[in-house]
C-alpha cells in the first residue's frame, strides 16, 4: 500500500443515516492509527450498478452491504465466496486491484464469533438449535450452525414457505416447524437464536412460550437495540446462557476491515461501549 495513497470503505444501503458501522471502523481507524476513512452511502437499487462499478477508480478498497441491496450486491460482483453463494447475499466486498468485484457474507462468521466470545464454553454439537425467523440473517446463522456441528436446525417464520426454502437450499438437517408451534422447537434445544426483528425497539414484542426452554440452553437475539431483549430476560432468569446481538455486528466487521486496511482488528469491550454510545435505530 503506498503511503502516497489513502484507502477508502463505507457501507452501502438505503436508508443508511442511522448505521452503526462508520462508528464502528472509525473508532478502529482511530484506535491503530491508521490512515483511512469509511463512509456511510445511500444509493438506491437502481444507481447499485454504477455506484459499485465506479468506486473503485475513487481508491475505494471495498465496502459493506446493507439492507436493501445484499442480494444484488452478489449478483454483481464478479467473483463470489462458497459460503456468501450458499447464503444467497453478500455483505462485504472486496475490489480487487484488476477491478473486479469479490463478494463474500461474513455473517454467519460474526455469529459464531460473538457465541465463543462471551460463552466460550457453547458447543454447536450439544444438541439441537431452534431458529427464530428465516430472512437474509437467518440464512448466515443457519448456515454457520450446521457448518459448526449443529446435528439439526429447526426453523419457523411467520410465512412458513419462507422457512421450507431455506431447508431446501440448505438440506435436511434442518426441520421446519409452524410458527405457531414455535415453542414446541425449543424442547430439548442447545442454542436457541432469534433472527427476527420482533422485540427490538419500536417493533411488536417477540411472543413465543418458552415452557420447554432448558435452562442448560444457550439463547441469543441478534437484536441489540435494546441489548437486552425480552427474550434474552427471559431466558436469562430460566437460568440459561444468554448473549446480546452486538458482538455479531462488531465481529462481521473483523475481516473487511483488515482486507481494506491491512491490520486484523479487534472486538473488544471498549469497543462495544463506543459504538453502543450512538444513539439511534439498529443498522
Amino acid at each position: 500500500m503506498s503511503e502516497n495513497v489513502i484507502p477508502l470503505a463505507g457501507v452501502i444501503g438505503h436508508p443508511i443515516a442511522h448505521s452503526r458501522s462508520p462508528r464502528l471502523h472509525g473508532y478502529w481507524l482511530s484506535h491503530y492509527g491508521l490512515n483511512g476513512h469509511y463512509i456511510p452511502m445511500d444509493v438506491a437499487r437502481d444507481d447499485l450498478e454504477r455506484v459499485l462499478r465506479t468506486l473503485p477508480r475513487m481508491g475505494f478498497r471495498g465496502v459493506n452491504i446493507t439492507i436493501p441491496h445484499k442480494e444484488r450486491a452478489l449478483e454483481l460482483a464478479d467473483l463470489v465466496t462458497d459460503r456468501a453463494a450458499l447464503i444467497g447475499a453478500a455483505n462485504t466486498l472486496i475490489f480487487r486491484a484488476d477491478g473486479k468485484i469479490h463478494a463474500d457474507n461474513t455473517d454467519g462468521y460474526g455469529f459464531i464469533e460473538n457465541l465463543r466470545q462471551h460463552a466460550p464454553g457453547w458447543q454447536a454439537d450439544a444438541g439441537p438449535a431452534a431458529v427464530l425467523g428465516s430472512g437474509g440473517a437467518s440464512r448466515a446463522v443457519v448456515c454457520a450452525l450446521l457448518d459448526a456441528g449443529a446435528p439439526e436446525v429447526r426453523l419457523t417464520n411467520r410465512t412458513r414457505a419462507r422457512a421450507e426454502q431455506i431447508r431446501g437450499d440448505l438440506g435436511a438437517r434442518i426441520t421446519v416447524f409452524d410458527w405457531s408451534q414455535a415453542g414446541n422447537m425449543l424442547d430439548e434445544a442447545a442454542t436457541v437464536v432469534n433472527t427476527t426483528s420482533l422485540g427490538m425497539e419500536g417493533q411488536p414484542p417477540l411472543r413465543v412460550p418458552l415452557d420447554g426452554l432448558s435452562p442448560s440452553a444457550l439463547v441469543t437475539d441478534l437484536v441489540y437495540a435494546p441489548l437486552e431483549t425480552p427474550l434474552l430476560a427471559q431466558a436469562r432468569e430460566r437460568g440459561c446462557t444468554t448473549v446480546d446481538g452486538l458482538g455479531m455486528l462488531l465481529h462481521q466487521a473483523v475481516p473487511g476491515f483488515e482486507r481494506w486496511f491491512g491490520q486484523r482488528p479487534e472486538v473488544t469491550d471498549a469497543l462495544r461501549a463506543h459504538v453502543m454510545a450512538n444513539t439511534g435505530p439498529q443498522t
